[in-house]
């Protein structure tokens, strides 16, 4: 397994971001917010994005000065405000090193300390088998599969909801 860090995107990091970011495997896995093909002014926009919120929601996945995928907690509102989605990718080089797992835990550790939450929650699609064990082993329940609710690339997918709780 790599060392890596988890911090604030640089816009001078937009292209390698690009390069990482624009892969169909990686697509197939993310909502349609998520564009495909990526380019490195998706990137930058993304980037921008990123630099508002403070506490920061949002943090590049970075091995030395190279990002390879991002990782962030998006707060919910109105009566769901104790709530906090989880989302997260990185580039397919580095699937199945330990990475995600130990950027998901340092991610929620991060969230309870940072905002007034009592639920961190993922939404993987029902395929995604990487992303149910990352959960799994992070300590995330099963909490719902909802049958053939989201479409992506023209097929229906179940949702799962993966939480942990305070």
């Amino acid at each position: 397994m790599s060392d890596f860090e988890l911090k604030k995107l640089s816009l001078d990091d937009a292209l390698i971001f690009a390069l990482h970011a624009n892969n169909h495997n990686v697509w197939i896995n993310l909502t349609d917010r998520f564009p495909h093909p990526y380019s490195e002014e998706n990137a930058k926009d993304f980037i921008k994005m990123t630099h508002v919120p403070d506490p920061i929601q949002v943090k590049g996945i970075y091995i030395g000065d190279e990002p390879i995928g991002a990782i962030g907690l998006h707060p919910l509102h109105d009566v769901f405000r104790k709530n906090i989605e989880l989302g997260y990718w990185i580039a397919e080089p580095y699937w199945g090193k330990g990475i995600m797992t130990q950027a998901i835990q340092q991610t929620v550790e991060y969230g309870f300390a940072n905002f007034d939450v009592t639920r961190i929650f993922a939404r993987p699609f029902g395929r995604n088998i990487g992303s149910i064990k990352v959960l799994d082993k992070c300590g995330f329940k099963l909490e719902a599969t909802l049958p053939q609710t989201v479409i992506k690339d023209g097929k229906f997918e179940d949702e799962l909801i993966y939480a942990i709780r305070r």
